[in-house]
């Protein structure tokens, strides 16, 4: 147990304990839970105040042995679940703490729903286009609008804003065009989802820079802006002190992409072959479709399709820095059927 906190420590119990003990946890460790440990601190099942309330109820006393009661069909992770796998299991189950296990059962850690989604909330706003028609998917997208494709079970759009959830932003606008109701009636107001939403409505299609001049609000902190048909892991905390710490006035995601050649390249000079290289592997930064973006750049942004890739090309050759944060994270564009279906089974099409 050395290597967990003591906060995690304070709700653990030994098998020998009682029910008293188990309450006492429960009432010390403030987490609604008492985790059941062997002497080698595996988990061997949990306790919450209904199971101990049921327990009394059915003739036990306070004195009574732990063993007989506890929960052992109980949900747990490792710790290579991200938070917004998390929150998403989290809300599924209706449980509010989900303990961490390594790979011999041990207890490692344990999260708590009041830790992502209370304790690490964010000024930041953050703005998801999700207007596209998606005509590369289609038929799916004939009468769904791409980012409610589901991956998973969720649609993509519900796990992009999960993901910004746990990282404690809880403010979103969601551009709509190309069927909005169903995102709309979906989402409503996002209070189910443990946040506020406005829609900005695009009568006609302004693309991912020309959205943004939609926003009603004088934003105080620079936003996140994220197209809504990826999915990814990226770390919210280190992107924004990225951008923070760089002094930019506006970061674009960009992901390490590698394209096999699978032939033998040749390089010239003046008509002469100086070298040979064998199936090579090239290796580029690509646009992520992720970007933070300083509030004093919505006012130069026309009403009209307006990439935002015209807006960072305006910068480049001022005396105004862009970054480049590179995402180490899981990142996938689901744009085309091939990414869609690797998405949803690791493989790619046939």
């Amino acid at each position: 147990m050395a290597n967990i906190t003591s906060r995690v420590q304070s709700c653990c119990i030994k098998l020998s304990d009682t029910l008293l003990q188990a309450l006492r946890a429960i009432n010390d460790g403030t987490a609604g839970i008492a985790l059941a440990l062997d002497v080698d601190g595996k988990l061997h099942g949990i306790l919450t105040d209904g199971n101990i309330r049921r327990a009394l109820l059915a003739g036990a006393s306070l004195n009574s042995p732990i063993t007989e009661y506890l929960s052992k069909e109980f949900i747990s992770v490792t710790s290579e679940v991200g938070r917004n796998d998390v929150l998403e299991l989290m809300q599924a189950r209706h449980i509010h703490q989900v303990p961490v296990i390594d790979n011999e059962n041990k207890l490692v850690g344990l999260h708590l729903l009041y830790d992502i989604l209370g304790m690490n909330e964010r000024p930041n706003y953050a703005v998801i286009m999700a207007g596209g028609r998606g005509t590369r998917l289609s038929p799916l997208t004939e009468n769904l609008p791409k980012p409610m494709i589901r991956v998973a079970g969720k649609p993509i759009l519900e796990r992009i804003l999960l993901h910004l959830v746990s990282y404690g932003i809880r403010n979103f606008y969601i551009s709509v065009n190309y069927l909005g109701a169903i995102i709309e009636e979906y989402f409503g107001d996002g209070s189910q989802f443990g946040c506020s939403i406005e829609y900005l409505h695009e009568d006609e299609p302004l693309g991912t820079g020309g959205a943004i001049s939609l926003i009603p609000d004088k934003l105080q902190y620079p936003f996140i802006l994220l197209n809504g048909d990826l999915i990814t892991e990226v770390n919210i905390d280190h992107l924004l002190a990225f951008h923070t710490s760089g002094g930019y006035i506006a970061t674009m995601g960009v992901k390490r992409y590698f394209h096999h050649v699978p032939y033998g390249c040749i390089e010239t000079k003046d008509n002469n072959i100086v070298a040979l290289i064998e199936k090579p592997t090239l290796e580029k930064l690509v646009n992520a479709g992720v970007y933070v973006i300083n509030p004093e750049l919505i006012d130069i942004v026309p009403r009209q399709f307006f990439p935002i890739t015209k807006l960072i090309e305006q910068y480049l050759n001022s005396n105004k820095s862009i970054g480049a944060f590179e995402i180490l994270e899981e990142w996938t564009d689901i744009g085309q059927h091939n990414e869609l279906h690797k998405a949803r089974t690791g493989q790619n099409l046939e």
